[in-house]
């Protein structure tokens, strides 16, 4: 009976040390997984850092699954997805604004068709003569046809020019333009022919002959009026237009004026000409 109340207390005893050790063997496992999830997170915060900013990457192996590792892979796809948007939408900003930059390579360029011809000086006899006659019915004005094609600022990049015409050789959509510098010389007393021709409007045409229509066709026409200060010695007036056309291989432009022999035809002023457009 005595021994059997003596063995209570220590079992008591070492139950209780198995206790407390369990515990102090829990906390300090729990203390330790702590202190190690702490360092790592402070290594992989640190890592990425030293990533972005590029310090202390020697330390930092790069292997598949290391903190840096992922960082950069994801830096790179990222950089990869921006400039690819990049390159499309400035690609798509280039051909909007000029489409001619991203168009594909030709084996055969399309070549430059363009012509400018420009007033070229004759004798008045000349000018007085057949050439400025009526350019035929149907067809209003005076025709110009003494255009200076290869001297000074003119010139002929696949157009021909005869008779005062400009004949084209490709076919496609083309800028016109015409320009005409009036000059009209007057006494100071107006009277006769001069008192009429006062107050009249300068006309320029710019007509389109065709093969498949026997009459020029009318593309432009515009106008000044011949007012000039009584008592002055001269009046000078200029006419100008241009425009878009369509032309056909073959099609002939040419220019008339209401009075060609007040045309004043220095190269400077009065000049016509024509340039491929597409």
């Amino acid at each position: 009976s005595v021994v059997m109340t003596g063995s209570g207390p220590k079992l008591g005893v070492l139950l209780l040390v198995a206790v407390l050790l369990q515990t102090v063997v829990v906390t300090i496992t729990v203390l330790h997984f702590t202190s190690a999830l702490n360092s790592m997170k402070e290594t992989f915060a640190r890592s990425s850092v030293s990533c972005l900013t590029g310090s202390d990457l020697q330390s930092i192996t790069a292997v598949r699954g290391d903190p840096c590792w992922q960082v950069t892979q994801q830096l790179h796809l990222l950089i990869e997805k921006v400039s690819h948007l990049a390159l499309i939408w400035q690609r798509n900003e280039v051909s909007r604004v000029l489409p001619s930059l991203v168009m594909e390579d030709r084996a055969s360029p399309r070549p430059k068709v363009a012509a400018h011809v420009t007033g070229s000086f004759v004798p008045k006899l000349e000018r007085d003569g057949g050439d400025a006659v009526p350019a035929g019915r149907r067809v209003q004005g005076q025709k110009i046809s003494w255009w200076e094609g290869q001297k000074g600022l003119a010139f002929l990049q696949d157009v021909q020019l005869l008779d005062g015409e400009l004949v084209v050789s490709q076919p496609g959509l083309y800028y016109v333009y015409a320009q005409t510098y009036f000059r009209h010389t007057h006494s100071l007393e107006e009277n006769g022919e001069e008192a009429e021709d006062r107050g009249k409007p300068l006309l320029q045409y710019v007509y389109k002959k065709v093969n498949s229509y026997p009459v020029p066709i009318l593309l432009m026409k515009t106008s000044r009026t011949s007012c000039w200060s009584r008592g002055s010695d001269f009046s000078l007036h200029s006419a100008h237009q241009g425009g878009l056309f369509p032309l056909t291989t073959g099609d002939r432009l040419f220019v008339t004026v209401t009075n060609a022999s007040a045309v004043d035809m220095d190269e400077k002023s009065s000049f016509f000409g024509a340039f491929l457009i597409s």
